[in-house]
C-alpha cells in the first residue's frame, strides 16, 4: 500500500524548496484537519543524495536546531545533487517536547519499517522507509540524549569489513570531528532508523549530541560544521568549513549502569570521564528511610561514559550510564 501522506515538496523539481507533509489527521477538533512536517529540498543537478533527519525523538533538540539553521543557511549554489532535510522527524513528538508522541505514544525509531495505514508515528516510519530513503545515497539522524541523558558528542557508525562503505566512513568520523565514537553493528532487523538505512542499501551515521532536555551552548555550531566537512567529503556539498584537529576515541562494545533500587541518585562521574572496572560509580539514596545508608554502584568494566542520566530521581532498571569500552583505532 502506498503512502497516505503527501508532500507540497517535489523532491524530483531542481531548486530550493520548503514545505511540509501532509499526514491526515481526524480528531474532534480537526474532522479534516493534517498533521504538518516540515521539510526542506536542495536539489542542485547530478551527484550524491543525502537524506538529514532531526526530531526522531521529539525532546532531542540539537539535530533539530542544526538542521533549521542549515535549511536558512545553505546557498544552493554550494549543493552538486540532493538534500533532504527532516527537522522534524516525529513532529507530534517534537511540537510536544517529547521523546515519543502524544498522539500514540509512538517512538519513531522503534517504529520502522512502519505501516502506510497505521498510527501517525507508523505513517511516518512507512513514509521515511518508502519514500524518502529509497531517494537517497545517505542518511544523517541526528539524535542527543534528550531529556533523560546527558552524552558527551558521539558519533555512532558501523564500520563492518564487508561494508562498500567503509574507507568513505573512515573519513567521516574523522570529519564530522565529534571527541567520541562508538563503532555498532547494526543489521537490517529491527525498527531504528539504521536498520531502516541497511534494507535500503543507504549508508547510514548516527549522532548523539549532548542533550539533557536543553541546547548546549555552542554546540549547534560545532556539529553543524562537522556535518558540512563530511558532506563536503561524500560531495554534495562544494565548501566546507575548516577542518578540525581531533583524534576521536573509538570504541568497539558499550556497556550500561542501570539503577538497582529506587531513589535519589548521586553519580560519581561525568560524559567524557575514564572509569575503571570496581570504581565507585554512583550513589542510590534512600531519602525516605532515615538513617539509610546510600546504595553504592561500581563500574562492571574500563571505558569511557559516554553519557550519565539527566534528573535526579530513579526506579529501578533506569540507566544511569552509558559507556563506551574495549577502546579500537576507527
Amino acid at each position: 500500500m502506498s503512502s497516505l501522506i503527501s508532500s507540497t515538496v517535489d523532491f524530483d523539481q531542481e531548486g530550493y524548496q520548503t514545505g511540509y507533509l501532509e499526514l491526515l489527521h481526524s480528531v474532534h477538533r480537526s474532522a479534516y484537519g493534517f498533521i504538518p512536517i516540515p521539510i526542506a529540498s536542495f536539489k542542485n543537478g547530478d551527484g550524491p543524495r543525502v537524506l538529514l533527519m532531526g526530531g526522531t525523538h521529539g525532546d532531542e533538540y540539537e539535530g533539530q536546531v542544526i538542521l533549521s539553521n542549515l535549511i536558512r543557511s545553505l546557498p544552493l549554489e554550494q549543493v552538486s545533487g540532493q538534500i533532504i532535510i527532516l527537522p522534524m522527524a516525529n513532529f507530534p513528538a517534537a511540537e510536544a517536547g517529547l521523546r515519543t508522541s502524544p498522539l500514540d505514544q509512538g517512538n519513531l525509531n522503534r517504529a520502522f519499517p512502519g505501516i502506510a495505514n497505521g498510527t501517525p508515528t507508523q505513517q511516518i516510519a512507512h513514509y521515511i522507509e518508502e519514500s524518502l530513503l529509497i531517494r537517497v545515497d545517505f542518511l544523517f539522524d541526528l539524535h542527543s540524549g534528550g531529556s533523560s541523558l546527558l552524552y558527551e558528542p558521539t558519533l555512532l557508525i558501523s564500520l563492518n569489513d564487508d561494508d562498500p562503505h567503509l574507507e568513505l566512513k573512515r573519513k567521516l568520523v574523522k570529519a564530522m570531528g565529534l571527541p567520541l565514537t562508538l563503532l555498532t553493528d547494526r543489521d537490517e532487523y529491527g525498527g531504528y532508523s539504521s536498520a531502516a538505512a541497511v534494507r535500503k542499501g543507504v549508508c547510514c551515521i548516527l549522532t548523539e549530541l549532548a542533550g539533557g532536555g536543553n541546547v548546549t551552548k555552542g554546540l549547534p555550531k560545532l556539529a553543524m560544521n562537522g556535518l558540512l566537512r563530511a558532506l563536503y567529503e561524500i560531495g554534495v556539498v562544494t565548501v566546507t568549513p575548516k577542518p578540525v584537529d581531533v583524534k576521536p576515541r573509538a570504541f568497539a562494545e558499550e556497556g550500561s549502569l542501570f539503577a538497582t533500587e529506587p531513589g535519589v541518585w548521586e553519580p560519581l562521574a561525568d560524559p567524557g570521564e575514564d572509569v575503571a572496572k570496581g570504581q565507585p560509580a554512583a550513589l542510590i539514596h534512600r531519602v525516605e528511610t532515615p538513617g539509610r545508608a546510600p546504595i553504592e554502584l561500581f563500574f562492571e568494566a574500563d571505558g569511557v561514559i559516554l553519557a550519565k542520566r539527566q534528573g535526579a530521581r530513579v526506579v529501578r532498571g533506569d540507566c544511569l550510564f552509558h559507556i563506551g569500552q574495549k577502546e579500537v583505532t576507527p
